[in-house]
This record gives C-alpha cells, structure tokens and sequence, in this order.
C-alpha cells in the first residue's frame, strides 16, 4: 500500500519447497523477506567429477570428440556439471544404472541426476554449493 511495501519479493515462490522455511521469519519491516534453510535441506560439499566421467565412457558413452549427429540424431546429450562430455543411445539404462550406483552407496549420494526426455539431455552435477533436501524412496 502507502508504505511503498511489495508483496511478490515476501513470498515463498513454488521451487522453494522444501529448501526454504515458509514460516520461520521476522516480525516487523523485514518481514518475508529473510528467508531461512529447511530444517533437513543441506548444501552440498561436492565431489570429483572424473570418476563418473569415466564410469559413463566405459558403459558406451560416445565422446563429443567422436560424436557424428548425421549418424546418431536420436542419442541422449550427456552432461557433467554444465558440460557436455558426451552422447548416449541408451539413456533410460543409462540413468537406471547410475541411480542404482547412488543409491547403494557406490557414488556420492549427492550426486543429482536429470533427466530430461523431451530435450535429451542427461544432466549430472557433482559440484559444491548446491542446496539439497532429502528424497526417500520407498
């Protein structure tokens, strides 16, 4: 109103769910505006992203350097933490594989997959800095 007082910057917007406290805040002027970490989120303290790389190229990954997309227009783009190292035909094994590995404890269980089919893109980010809540599969 008169105070010149937005409400958008005080809300809690969708993708922070989970990872930003929708209740804990201060009283008064700042009010919504600090924004405090979930009680279970975390942030990632990283890991290296060369044995992946190397785990992958030995399960049929294609190298960029050696990718043709004449000769393979459907493969999957692979990417570790931002860069493109390479392509796959077979992602959904692919991602099966990797997602078994993390979660019987071979790899960094802060490793975060993406996949997304539409693009064809398989994302993995090993790097630090990464705010993090749990995901329990039952």
């Amino acid at each position: 109103g008169r105070d010149g007082k937005l409400a958008k910057p005080r809300q809690l917007h969708n993708s922070h769910w989970g990872l930003v406290c929708p209740a804990e805040t201060p009283e008064g002027q700042a009010c919504g505006l600090v924004k405090n970490l979930s009680l279970m989120c975390y942030v990632s303290v990283g890991s290296d992203a060369g044995p992946i790389a190397e785990f992958m190229s030995q399960r049929n990954m294609q190298l960029l350097e050696e990718y043709d997309q004449n000769q393979n227009p459907d493969a999957t783009k692979v990417f570790v933490n931002g860069v493109w190292v390479g392509v796959h035909n077979n992602a959904q094994q692919l991602v099966a594989t990797v997602q078994q590995l993390r979660r019987n404890g071979t790899l960094s269980y802060e490793m975060s997959l993406i996949r997304d089919i539409r693009d064809r893109e398989f994302k993995i980010f090993t790097d630090a800095g990464r705010v993090m809540r749990p995901l329990f599969v039952v």
